[in-house]
């Protein structure tokens, strides 16, 4: 198998990337140029991860004329968080991200979410209760203006995160410029099967973010499932001699998902390339199936009425309330 999947935009996109989101500041850096030395050519981004510039300069050693590694040859996406919807916010909020990662153009920019927060320089605007300043600026305006990165060449391609089916083809039925990915949250508790066969059938490419499951996640409780502790695919795993990790990523990729797991770990960053020299049967593919609990990991929770409720469920365009 490829080690890429080819976008709608022509632009090949290599299948494992390194996530930078939880990289604390002081371990990015170090992580990105590992990743780097150890051969990925794909590294996910993102302005609300608040470590671009650490991102920066480490591409900054290895990218670029004179160094190890070609600009051309490597795969850079980052993304428009939820304050920047504001379509005369959308090109200043990319240029940031770009002057943070010391680059010139983006291979990919993604809307983060569909849901617009008040505007301004606060990442997560609050009122006094705590609650989220909401904006009920439609991401179809948002999207709009990233069509006009794509004209001025600040990015080759623009696409989408955590968009639900229904909000996925409503960009496409506006789009100049298609969506060529749409990132969710994916791995065997999460299959995201229907999801991802209607993306297919668009030609959007689905990249799993957390395809670990996320156990570092900051919201998560005791006690709560790890999907790299699951028994049936441990056991999988150690029939084709691989880590749960491996056999759970190339699962994700022979179905054509790209994969962004997050380390700062060294061996750990090169074990999660090594899923190209093997290949899982169809049963065992159709085995890991089998698991899926559609168990969302990643929404943030708050507490309401001494329950744990997902935060942003009221805002108009929250994604999670359908498929």
């Amino acid at each position: 198998m490829s080690a890429f999947v080819t976008l709608s935009t022509g632009q090949k996109m290599p299948l494992v990337g390194l996530g930078t989101w939880k990289s604390a500041p002081g371990q990015v850096k170090q992580a990105v140029l590992a990743a780097l030395d150890c051969g990925y050519r794909h590294i996910d981004c993102a302005a609300a991860y608040a470590n671009e510039q650490e991102v920066g300069q480490a591409l900054a050693i290895r990218v670029g004329p004179g160094k190890a590694v070609r600009r051309e040859e490597v795969f850079i996406t980052s993304k428009l968080w939820n304050t920047k919807h504001e379509p005369q916010d959308v090109e200043e909020a990319c240029r940031t991200s770009l002057a943070h990662l010391g680059l010139s153009y983006l291979d990919l920019y993604l809307m983060h979410w569909p849901m617009a927060f008040q505007r301004g320089k606060e990442p997560m605007p609050r009122r006094d209760d705590g609650s989220i300043c909401y904006s009920d600026t439609h991401y179809r305006d948002t999207w709009a203006a990233m069509e006009s990165l794509v004209d001025n060449g600040l990015v080759k391609a623009i696409g989408l995160s955590n968009f639900n089916a229904r909000q996925t083809d409503d960009i496409i039925n506006m789009a100049r410029h298609k969506p060529a990915v749409n990132q969710v949250e994916c791995h065997p508790y999460l299959s995201q099967a229907d999801l991802l066969s209607h993306c297919r059938s668009l030609a959007v490419c689905v990249t799993a973010y957390s395809p670990l499951g996320s156990g570092d996640r900051p919201w998560a409780s005791p006690g709560e499932p790890s999907v790299l502790q699951d028994p049936g695919l441990a056991a999988v795993a150690k029939r084709y001699q691989k880590t749960p990790a491996q056999l759970i990523l190339r699962w994700n990729i022979q179905r054509g998902v790209v994969c962004i797991p997050k380390s700062v770990t060294p061996s750990r960053i090169q074990q999660n390339l090594q899923v190209f020299d093997f290949s899982l049967t169809e049963d065992d593919m159709k085995l890991i199936e089998t698991v899926n609990r559609n168990e969302r990991f990643i929404v943030p929770t708050v507490e309401r009425d001494g329950k744990r409720v997902w935060r942003d469920a009221e805002h108009p365009h929250f994604p999670f309330n359908d498929q």
